[in-house]
Parts: structure tokens; sequence; C-alpha cells
């Protein structure tokens, strides 16, 4: 055999392999889920592509050749060897850790509530939850399976993305802010008189609000900066002044009156999702993304 040699195609030793153990072209058909004919085709293009004959009318059924004896042996033994690697790096991925990467406000205000029931849930998902930057430029952590975060572009041809829902965004205010009585009832053009806590990590998030309010974004006033949403929301929380922030993020603080959103929250073209590469722990991630929405 020369070096250039090339192997013949895998469904045409997968329809010989069955053919040859069950001694049958119909029982190797429903076996594979195909028909007579396809399994036919299958051998006699393997047959000539050796230029050899494999198998032989013997009766109603088939019989080996001695060719077809070598070739079946071979087959059968690379087939099982393939199948116990197969299982074991099936066991393995089972076995690892499924590495989460998340933004720390998301992960700090969001899933770390739903960490216990999500783990009662799947536990056999063995969760580890590793933060990630709150910025879009580096989508993926490369030592994470998945990441959970607010997507605002496209997503990369290489990657899956499963929507969980649209961001919503909108001010926030402790009910111990001191103009916190005043600006329940206002419109939301009071706010130009009101200092505004941001987020460095998103200065678009103000005007995007504003404009949506037919408010120009340019009579707004910044008070004190953060560079994390987490310490803006913790500054909100404290009354230090009026935050603006994604509903997901805040949910549970207004149900529990920690904060009050006066003029509720617009959608912006930013996704809640979970990120992963293709072909890669699909249906991991598939598992994770359904429980996921449905703790929503």
């Amino acid at each position: 055999m020369s070096d250039n040699f090339n192997l013949p195609p895998l469904n045409a030793l997968k329809a010989f392999e069955a053919s040859a153990r069950l001694q049958s072209i119909s029982l190797a058909a429903k076996e594979l889920h195909v028909t007579h004919g396809a399994v036919s085709r299958q051998v006699k293009q393997l047959e000539e592509h050796l230029a050899v004959s494999l198998l032989a009318k013997h009766g109603r059924g088939i019989k080996l050749t001695d060719a077809g004896s070598q070739l079946y042996e071979a087959s059968t033994a690379a087939f099982a060897q393939i199948h116990s690697a197969c299982v074991a790096i099936r066991q393995q991925t089972q076995q690892a850790p499924f590495v989460l990467a998340c933004p720390g406000s998301l992960l700090a205000r969001w899933l770390i509530p739903r960490l216990e029931q999500l783990q009662r849930d799947l536990p056999d998902l063995r969760l580890q939850v590793i933060t990630s930057a709150s910025d879009d430029s580096n989508l993926q952590r490369s030592d994470a399976d998945a990441s959970l975060l607010f997507l605002d572009q496209p997503c990369p041809d290489n990657m899956l993305a499963y929507t969980l829902d649209n961001e919503r965004i909108g001010p926030v205010l402790s009910p111990l802010y001191q103009h916190a009585a005043i600006l329940q009832t206002a419109s939301p053009a009071q706010l130009l008189q009101e200092p505004l806590l941001f987020t460095r990590s998103r200065p678009q998030a103000w005007p995007q609000w504003a404009k949506a309010q037919q408010l120009d974004a340019t009579d707004l006033s910044y008070a004190q900066g953060f560079e994390h949403l987490y310490y803006l929301l913790e500054a909100a929380v404290s009354g230090l002044g009026v935050a603006i922030a994604p509903e997901h993020l805040v949910r549970s603080d207004i149900a529990n009156g920690r904060l009050i959103a006066p003029w509720g929250f617009i959608e912006t073209s930013a996704k809640l999702v979970l990120l992963a590469h293709k072909n890669q722990h699909e249906q991991r991630v598939q598992q994770l993304g359904e429980w996921l929405i449905h703790s929503l």
C-alpha cells in the first residue's frame, strides 16, 4: 500500500461492518436506519475503492471473502477502539466542572441568588463560576466553557448564543435618597435637575435613556462615577443618588424596597445571552440555557 493511499469513506466501512457482523444486508440497513439499497451501494463503493470483492452471496444471505474477513476483523477492532475512546472522553467531559464566566455585577446581583437552586436542579453540571470583564471586548475567556453576559453586538460565527431575555434599563434610587419623595411622582424631566450616578464601563446608558424619554442628553448632570456597575448600585442603595441599571440586576432590590424605579425601564438592543463555542459542550450549554430561561 502506497503512503498516499486514501482511507475509504467511513459510512461505507460502517455499512460493510454491520453487514458482515449480521450476515445480512437487510439487518444492517435496519440497524443503520437506511434502506437496503443504500447499504448495498456503500458496500459496492468500498469494494470499488479497494478493488476487491468483500461479500459474496451465500444462499439467501451473504458470506465474507478472504479479503472481507481480513477487513472485518480490522474494522471491528477499530470501531471498538473508537467507541471506547469516545465513551472515555464523554465520561471525562461529564465529570469535569462546567466553567461559566460572568461579569461581577451580573454574578453578584442575578446569578448568585439563583445558584443554590441551580446546583440542586443540575447537580451533574458541576458548575464552577468565574468572573469576567464587564465589556464586550473579550466575549469568551479561554478558561471558560461558556459566558453569561449582556451582548450588544452580533454573535461571532464560531460561537452559539442562547438568548435568555432582552435587556431593559432605567433609573433607580433608594427611598432614603433626599429627593426620593419628589421623584416618585415627578416626570422624567425632573432628573435633569438631579446629579446622576454613572458607571465608566457604560457611559452611553444615561444618554440612551434620555433619548427614549425625548430629553436632551446634553442637559444631564453627572455626579459620582464608578468603575463597575456593582459599586454603582451599592451607592444607589445607600442613598447617594440616582443610578441607571439593567432591570435584571435590580429586580430583587425593587421587590424588597431597597430601590425604587419611578419611570420603569426601556428596552435596549442588548440581550442577556449564554455564549459558548460551537461543538463544545453543546448539550450542557443547552441544559444550562433552558434552566436560566426558566428562572427568569
